[in-house]
């Protein structure tokens, strides 16, 4: 039985890699910015220019050509919500470092407030490889005080492959403290994260407000905007109840265009707090936070994950684009056994 299941799960590998897609980088001369293609149609850009706060992958298409990422603050769309400037992409930060903020930062922040506030410079991309099957992308940077004191040094690896209707990205990311001991406070606002085009945010008719860790309000209006989205966790949860859940993967998935589109996060089994609880708000903030356990729990939990000098964590993830079709949770089943056996 062991056997028949090793041989199943080596022969979806291989069928896996005989569907795969070439990967290709082109750097590009005008900003720090490295386009990543796939069978040679535009899939996304490693961005990392001195006017963002952090690095980002920009926008994200699916295999079919849709881009599934919000266009603000880059790149204003019709009908677009225009809230949270900080949410751009597709990033992996924190609200809460050392008591700085680096999740919240953004061009909208008063310079007056700035040094409440952490940034991810220093971004040196460290090496990228094209392959039949697979590329990678690597980058180190520099988790900064405001005085340029550096907090934790980044080192992350980026997977990208792609199939006729997928695009797949593994993310392996370790922060390793350098002069002081770090502490990640128990908060809401983290970890991997990207913010959606309209038509996967959830249809609501409600208008919200939210306040970050140093008390600025954001107001999200209801959306009007031909919303279709959905979640649904390996769990079973679904829409709003997602939120707050623990789920080991957590799928979005609606229409745009009249096809059938889909973005899921994988988590790791060797992650902090597998399985993850699940950041995923109704207006198109889609978001994995394995450190924020009090908050979720509603006190029940603690982390509180604190790094000596020197010392390191890794956060692994995968997200899995689809189009013309939404995997079912057989297939997500599959992809987070497959994703486990990763180092």
């Amino acid at each position: 039985m062991n056997k028949y299941l090793i041989l199943s799960f080596c022969g979806l590998s291989l069928q896996l890699n005989a569907q795969t897609k070439r990967v290709s980088f082109q750097p590009q001369k005008n900003g720090k910015q490295i386009d990543v293609s796939i069978d040679g149609k535009f899939f996304s850009s490693f961005l990392y220019p001195d006017s963002l706060e952090k690095p980002i992958l920009y926008p994200l298409q699916s295999a079919s050509g849709l881009t599934l990422t919000r266009g603000f603050p880059l790149n204003t769309r019709d009908q677009e919500r225009t809230d949270h400037p900080h949410h751009v992409g597709l990033w992996l930060n924190y609200e809460s470092v050392n008591g700085l903020d680096f999740w919240n930062n953004s061009y909208n922040i008063p310079e007056a407030k700035k040094s409440k506030y952490g940034w991810i410079r220093g971004v040196q991309v460290t090496g990228y490889k094209s392959g039949n099957h697979q590329g990678e992308l690597s980058y180190t940077a520099n988790w900064e005080r405001q005085d340029r004191r550096v907090l934790l040094k980044e080192n992350t690896r980026f997977v990208f492959s792609g199939t006729g209707n997928t695009r797949t990205i593994d993310r392996i990311t370790t922060l390793t403290a350098v002069q002081d001991t770090v502490k990640f406070k128990d908060v809401k606002d983290g970890m991997i994260a990207l913010r959606v085009t309209k038509e996967l945010e959830m249809p609501s008719n409600q208008t919200a407000e939210f306040t970050d860790s140093q008390g600025n309000r954001t107001k999200v209006s209801a959306s009007g905007n031909g919303a279709n989205g959905d979640y649904l966790t390996s769990e079973g949860k679904k829409g709003n109840d997602a939120w707050g859940t623990r789920a080991n993967w957590c799928l979005l998935a609606g229409v745009k265009d009249q096809q059938e589109v889909s973005i899921a996060i994988i988590d790791h089994s060797k992650n902090p707090g597998y399985p993850t609880y699940w950041h995923a708000r109704d207006y198109g903030l889609f978001a994995a936070n394995p450190l924020g356990q009090q908050v979720f729990s509603k006190g029940k939990e603690n982390l509180n994950l604190q790094l000596s000098p020197g010392q390191s964590i890794t956060f692994r993830y995968r997200i899995l684009i689809s189009s013309s079709e939404k995997p079912s949770a057989e297939v997500l089943n599959k992809q987070a056994l497959q994703f486990n056996q990763t180092k």
